[in-house]
């Protein structure tokens, strides 16, 4: 089997900062592209950045310039790093992640349970 697992959701005053982290473990041979998406309430969900194995980044406009993702290949975990939070960015924050595991070796894509962050007035 192959998890993902996030955490460092939590409350914050708007302007403040928070860090997420998502571990991938299990079965796995590779991880490809690794991506933060969040879903905001009665909103679908959407992209807020992604990396590529190699660390090419990706962001959505609302995340560029405040927020920056990151990712440890050798630990198979990826970050986000997020500052000057607003009201706004209220929402499940969840990983996702292209991994080829060795139960049977297709690239699939997997994602996380979230992560709630909620960024007050």
């Amino acid at each position: 089997q192959v998890q993902l697992v996030e955490s460092g959701g939590g409350l914050v005053q708007a302007g403040g900062s928070l860090r997420l982290s998502c571990v991938a473990s299990g079965s796995i041979f590779n991880i490809d592209d690794m991506s933060w998406y969040r879903q905001g309430p009665g909103s679908e969900r959407e992209l807020v950045a992604s990396i590529t194995r190699d660390g090419d980044t990706n962001y959505a406009d609302a995340a560029n310039g405040r927020f920056t993702i990151s990712r440890e290949n050798g630990a198979n975990t990826v970050y986000l790093q997020m500052n000057s939070l607003k009201p706004e960015d209220t929402a499940v924050y969840y990983c996702s992640a292209q991994i080829v595991s060795h139960l049977d070796w297709y690239n699939k894509l997997y994602w996380g349970k979230g992560t709630l962050v909620t960024v007050s007035s």
